[in-house]
């Protein structure tokens, strides 16, 4: 797959503000500043269709992204956030939650982790919570290049029995900076929005 079009819709809160469900969805998830915006630049080849930011927690509502004019590429808040209030960390709990958990039309949730790090204890609550919704099955290793071959080979397996990925689950190491993974997790995404 190539996308050749990428256009933001809109940012949402409540569900009445979502487009319609006439559209097949792929959300995004992951930790703050784990790479979400400069992934989905990336995939799309446009460098300021999802904002970019040095600090984390720039993500505050449901941002939805019409692609070839024939999916929507959805990308949620970063979780895992410290500096924001609890109400806010929560409110933002709850907006994803909603979204989650009551799209007809969302297929599958690419979950961001970095590939540096051992999941965190908040992926692995969200790993599992994608899992018992039947959206798991889809992880994307962000920032690769940061690693030697080796050491992102350990930290791939480190990731895959750490979230317990079973034999059938898709894990991609991807890197922004080398422009690294992108088509294999185009074709993945193609596969699961065209029912292959």
């Amino acid at each position: 797959m190539k996308i050749t079009k990428a256009d933001f819709l809109v940012s949402a809160v409540t569900e009445k503000q979502y487009p319609d469900e006439s559209l097949p969805e792929i959300a995004f998830a992951g930790r703050s500043n784990v790479g979400k915006s400069s992934l989905l630049n990336l995939l799309t080849n446009r460098r300021k269709l999802a904002k970019v930011s040095q600090n984390p927690g720039k993500t505050r509502q449901i941002n939805f992204f019409l692609i070839n004019d024939s999916f929507r590429i959805v990308d949620l808040p970063g979780y895992g956030y410290a500096r924001v209030s609890r109400s806010e960390s929560e409110s933002w709990g709850k907006m994803m939650e909603r979204y989650l958990e009551n799209r007809p039309n969302l297929l599958k949730v690419v979950q961001l982790v970095d590939c540096r790090h051992e999941p965190s204890a908040q992926d692995l609550q969200m790993y599992e919570y994608l899992k018992y919704y039947g959206l798991a099955g889809l992880v994307v290793a962000t920032k690769a290049d940061k690693l030697s071959k080796n050491e992102l080979n350990k930290n791939l397996s480190l990731i895959r029995k750490s979230l317990s990925l079973e034999k059938d689950d898709i894990l991609i190491a991807v890197s922004a900076v080398n422009r690294t993974g992108t088509d294999e997790l185009l074709g993945v995404i193609d596969k699961i929005v065209s029912g292959r």
